[in-house]
């Protein structure tokens, strides 16, 4: 028999390492034709942190992204970063990006105003130009301002930033502090079906709504939720380490023993949604959404399990041996011992 049941589970996560300093920086320089060059430390995974940062930097430059150059993966020629981990580095790079690319903007305005002769407060930077917001006829460009910045200004349009969040220690006492500037909130609904014969469990269906500030690029946010769930699975029916009782060797060191989800294992029907609540310090209202897509999804499935047949599974993962023996028990205990 197969029986099906919903389970929901929520979870906060806070950016950022815990209670102490975990700075960014970055260089931001801007070249004679209006095209600009990001220098920054922060390694991408693949959860699309090159791009999140070129469309920080085009936006408070006012610049399309494809003129931005990402400089990163090589110490040699990159800013220090703290190091990509704890889902920080939208937050704290991203600011670091914002603040270097605000100072290299600075230097476009001083330049435009003089090129203008206007006060560089009245001035706009949009769509690689620089105007009077109150007539956009009157501008030049970024190219234009960048060059007479450097050479008749004596000024090279370079800009550096760098973050590190507001934190302090926990206090051991009290337990008061702030270990964290921001946190995130995510809540995720799993549909599940139970074969009562083999004990096998299907993830039918995952609803997830997840609060991570401004989304700054909605594909890839997508992206790192629709993950999150896949590994959330792998993490709550199949992933598990063996270990020699002995001698501490992995048993099961291969993708041949060690099971990980693939398509076959993710649901046809994944439903994301986004809660964009921003926090004022963070570039443009974004924190993060890295760990938090995967939280969730591993305690909604569980609690979806109990929902179908009545059990819990208090040790991951729920393969069908640990489900099968958990419907015996039960079986037992309803009849007061015997299975049969």
């Amino acid at each position: 028999m197969k029986k099906r049941g919903k389970g929901v589970a929520g979870m906060i996560y806070a950016i950022g390492s815990t209670g102490k300093a975990n700075p960014s920086t970055a260089i931001v320089r801007v070249n004679h034709d209006g095209k600009s060059f990001v220098y920054i430390g922060a390694a991408d995974v693949g959860q699309g942190v090159i791009t999140a940062m070129c469309q920080i930097a085009a936006e408070t430059l006012g610049l399309a992204v494809d003129d931005i150059t990402m400089v990163y993966h090589d110490t040699e020629f990159t800013p220090y970063d703290y190091g990509t981990g704890a889902s920080r580095v939208t937050l704290i790079m991203g600011n670091a990006v914002k603040n270097a690319a605000e100072n290299a903007k600075t230097i476009l305005l001083e330049a435009a105003a003089r090129i203008l002769n206007v006060n560089q407060d009245f001035l706009t930077i949009r769509d690689g130009k620089i105007f009077l917001a109150d007539l956009p006829a009157r501008w030049v460009s970024i190219a234009e301002a960048a060059f007479f910045s450097e050479r008749v200004l004596g000024k090279p349009v370079y800009g550096l930033g760098s973050f590190s969040p507001d934190t302090s220690d926990i206090d051991k006492e009290t337990g008061q502090g702030r270990p964290y500037s921001t946190y995130v909130f995510a809540t995720q609904v799993a549909e599940v079906e139970v074969d009562t014969a083999t004990g096998e469990v299907t993830v039918l269906k995952v609803t997830a709504v997840h609060d991570c500030g401004r989304v700054i690029n909605p594909i890839l946010a997508e992206g790192q939720v629709t993950g999150g769930i896949a590994m959330g699975i792998g993490h709550a029916l199949m992933e598990e380490m063996l270990l020699d009782g002995e001698t501490g060797a992995v048993l099961n060191d291969s993708f041949t023993d060690y099971l990980v989800p693939t398509a076959l294992d993710v649901p046809e029907e994944i439903n994301i949604c986004f809660v964009e609540t921003e926090d004022d310090f963070t570039p443009y209202g974004a924190k993060g959404i890295g760990e938090p897509a995967n939280l969730p999804t591993a305690p909604a499935i569980i609690n979806a399990i109990y929902d179908a047949v009545g059990v819990w599974i208090t040790e991951l993962p729920a393969t069908p041996e640990k489900v099968l023996l958990a419907l015996r028990q039960k079986t037992e205990r309803e009849n007061g011992g015997s299975a049969c």
